[in-house]
């Protein structure tokens, strides 16, 4: 694994789970490349093994979520923002499961780094459900626990294998203003 990154200090994080990290990783990219985002990585949260692998969270016996953190800069982009195009990128509304990808590790998530993170996470995601997804929203709201980094094949994966697969829920929802 690579030696932790260091941020400029007041960097924040976000830590979300919306089915398979590939694709939710490089539209986090997408969208905020340039505009504040210093960093997404995808790896595993939420679970009870130490040390996952890819192997064995995909065999869904771990618990773990696929995930991505992204890390930002709070002058620029918000921590809303970033849970409103979280809600855009993926189908909230589906347990377990996006597209084709079945399991507990493609549940949606939004897993908090404090009581603010918190607060607006249960805010976003009360709007989101009534006013984009008819009340049907499934994502857990969870403390987030231990991070565990991907492999390094994974990370950038779509950058580096643009032919490879991305799951056909991960697009960006062309929704009114939440209000």
């Amino acid at each position: 694994m690579p030696a932790p990154q260091s941020f400029p200090e007041g960097a924040e994080k976000a830590t979300v789970a919306a089915g398979c990290f590939w694709g939710v990783e490089y539209a986090y990219r997408q969208q905020f490349e340039g505009k504040g985002l210093y960093d997404a990585r995808v790896g595993y949260i939420g679970g009870n093994t130490e040390s996952p692998s890819y192997r064995s969270v995909c065999s869904g016996t771990t618990g773990h979520a696929e995930a991505t953190q992204i890390v930002y800069d709070p002058t620029k982009i918000t921590y809303r923002q970033l849970l409103e195009f979280f809600y855009r990128m993926h189908d909230p509304t589906t347990l377990n499961y996006q597209g084709p990808d079945r399991g507990t590790q493609y549940r949606s998530g939004i897993f908090f780094h404090n009581e603010e993170q918190e607060k607006v996470a249960r805010e976003v995601t009360q709007k989101a459900s009534e006013q984009w997804w008819g009340g049907k929203i499934v994502t857990e709201i969870l403390p987030a626990g231990k991070w565990w980094d991907a492999e390094d094949y994974h990370q950038l994966y779509l950058n580096n294998n643009p032919y490879g697969y991305a799951c056909p829920s991960h697009f960006v929802r062309k929704f009114p203003e939440l209000k």
